[in-house]
């Protein structure tokens, strides 16, 4: 189950007019405003305005591609790049021939297999706006990576294969849009193959997911008889030919529906023309009309029919969701000021100002952004650390001074430059505005989840925690030469959250290391990692344990339970913050536990601690 602890968005709350830019918007029962003590906080802070200008927030769009494994997502990612004018050829999945590569699949694990690994971000402008596009993972072992990516986006794309229409994945990650509140497009994929029909699709959709789905492309034909689509709200259909450079764009034939005589000609399929105006009486009789309002609460989703392979649909997917979709949205978050810093707070209080949230506008005059994902060696020669930071509010600028959640309020750092991400290629910006994503080298304090932020009140999104693990298992290093090399590679992967790390209890690092993941892909991912980008070997041995729960009781809870016999066959572990982590067999053992022991106060998920 996701957990509610993490950012959310909420688009239908998007200002139409600028708000003022001195003040957040507030939940009714949140607290007055506090001001620090300036001798604690940077000077240039306070007098620096951050505001971002309206019309480049206004100008951002960013979508996270969400699917199943196979349904196209990499390739619909690299033909809106296409289209977006970012790649003069779109890269395949599985190259043949003189195909380029994908940009969004840059590791060697995923041009091998054919899969994405990592969420990755592609920025480029497109005609007067600026497109951030996050192409995340589709298999169900690196469901986190994209529920982190999906803490940084305002809208989502559910990519549907049109042969299966909804499937295990999808239906999680949908799950996953819904709880953050997402404006939901939904485009289904390959119509060049043979495939459901739209009004099958549709059903279940507003079936499973209660939503209520508005066909803006519908299409004409599908496998071999697939000749376009008709464009409802211009009322022009779509005819394509399949581009004459493999990769390149799709030649498209534009003929109006009051055109009867040029469209059947064009078509040359009696049938399919017949169906085609059968289905306009149909969808014009029967389907509600398009509400936006509806579209921003998740509550209606715009229908796109086309093929990302065959280059189909896909403009007109582009176009219609740069006009639909909704700029950067404000944010929940939670402020403190500054001069109860030196007062001990207890877990009550704590758990008091994490309620107490306020609404942070893009227009909001301080820099406000959040680190979703971290990444080392995206290049291998200089072993590099990124943090990728979904900006809030305010404007990124070359040299700025931050402040950081879990340090101390006086504690700044030093944003000395910044990256703009396609893939793996990076450029460095001076300047960057709410919407965007922005790479930071990291100096290993920021963690998923921490918030960078100027000004004199020390600002926290929601942090994004750590699921719960399914797989566990000892790695080791079996050529102690390569020690300092394998230390490193494990160090790193342990950062960006490849995997968790747990140890036995009081194990300061000199005891076996026990991997903890979601699903076994990610063992596999970190031992390619570890061989191809650390020149190391290393050994797995699984660990009998299918989940593990977090005891924010504490070690004294721990080991009171321990000594009155109720963790008998449960495996009393520490995680890298030195906090005591059970794992158990099965469900039933867990939830037992949960259950008779209260005072455990077991979680299925963690967060990183405040920095001393």
């Amino acid at each position: 189950t996701s957990p509610s602890t993490s950012p959310s968005t909420s688009p239908s709350t998007s200002p139409s007019t600028s708000p003022s830019t001195s003040s957040w918007r507030r939940r009714p029962a949140s607290p007055t405003r506090l001001h620090s003590t300036a001798e604690e906080i940077d000077v240039a802070s306070l007098i620096e305005n951050h505001a971002a200008p309206l019309q480049e927030i206004n100008r951002r769009r960013n979508l996270a591609i969400i699917s199943h494994p196979d349904s196209g997502k990499t390739t619909m990612t690299e033909k809106l790049l296409l289209y977006g004018g970012a790649l003069q050829q779109a890269g395949a999945v599985r190259m043949k021939g003189g195909q380029r590569g994908t940009a969004s699949d840059f590791m060697e694990m995923e041009k091998e297999r054919g899969i994405s690994i990592s969420a990755t971000v592609m920025s480029f402008d497109y005609n007067t706006l600026h497109i951030n596009i996050l192409d995340t993972p589709g298999h169900a072992d690196f469901s986190e990576d994209t529920y982190r990516a999906l803490a940084a986006a305002d809208n989502a794309v559910m990519l549907l294969d049109a042969a299966k229409g909804l499937e295990p994945q999808t239906r999680k990650l949908f799950e996953v849009c819904r709880m953050r509140g997402l404006p939901m497009f939904t485009f289904c994929n390959k119509m060049d193959r043979p495939a459901l029909s739209p009004y099958d699709i549709m059903d279940q959709i507003e079936t499973e997911f209660g939503l209520e789905t508005y066909p803006i492309l519908w299409p004409i034909g599908d496998g071999e008889r697939f000749k376009g689509v008709l464009d409802r709200m211009e009322n022009v259909v779509h005819l394509f030919d399949k581009a004459a450079i493999r990769g390149g764009k799709a030649d498209v034939k534009q003929i109006p529906m009051s055109d009867a005589d040029a469209l059947k000609a064009a078509i040359n399929d009696d049938e399919l023309f017949e169906k085609l105006l059968e289905d306009q009486e149909i969808l014009e009789e029967l389907i509600a009309p398009l509400v936006m309002e509806r579209v921003m609460a998740g509550d209606q989703s715009p229908l796109f029919f086309g093929s990302a392979m065959t280059n189909f649909g896909v403009q007109l997917f582009l176009d219609r969701f740069c006009e639909m979709g909704t700029k950067p949205s404000p944010r929940f978050a939670s402020r403190k000021d500054e001069a109860t810093k030196g007062k001990k707070a207890t877990r009550e209080n704590n758990k008091d100002e994490e309620e107490e949230n306020e609404l942070v506008p893009p227009e909001f005059e301080e820099f406000t952004g959040f680190v979703f994902k971290t990444q080392a060696n995206l290049d291998p020669k200089h072993r590099d650390r990124l943090a990728y930071i979904r900006i809030v509010s305010g404007s990124y600028q070359k040299g700025m001074k931050v402040g950081h959640s879990r340090s101390k309020p006086s504690k700044r750092y030093n944003l000395g430059q910044a990256l703009t991400l396609f893939g793996n290629d990076r450029e460095s910006i001076d300047v960057a505005y709410p919407g965007d994503v922005i790479g930071i080298n990291n100096p290993g304090n920021w963690a998923i989840g921490d918030t960078l932020y100027t000004g004199n009140a020390k600002i926290a999104f929601p942090g994004i925690p750590s699921f719960s693990p399914e797989k566990f298992a000892y790695i080791r290093n079996p050529n102690p030469s390569s020690y300092k090399s394998f230390q490193k590679g494990i160090d790193q992967l342990l950062a960006e959250g490849a995997v968790q790390a747990l140890r036995q209890r009081n194990d300061d690092g000199g005891g076996p290391l026990i991997l903890a993941a979601v699903g076994q892909l990610q063992f596999e991912v970190v031992q390619a990692r570890l061989k191809n980008e650390y020149g190391v070997d290393s050994d797995l041995e699984p660990i009998g344990y299918t989940l593990a729960r977090w005891a924010d009781g504490g070690w004294d809870a721990v080991d009171k339970a321990d000594k009155d016999g109720k963790l008998f066959g449960i495996m009393i572990v520490q995680d890298i913050y030195k906090r005591p982590v059970l794992l158990f067999r099965n469900d039933w053992k867990a939830a037992s536990v949960a259950e008779e022991e209260k005072y455990l106060e077991l979680s299925p998920w963690s967060k990183p601690p405040s920095i001393d």
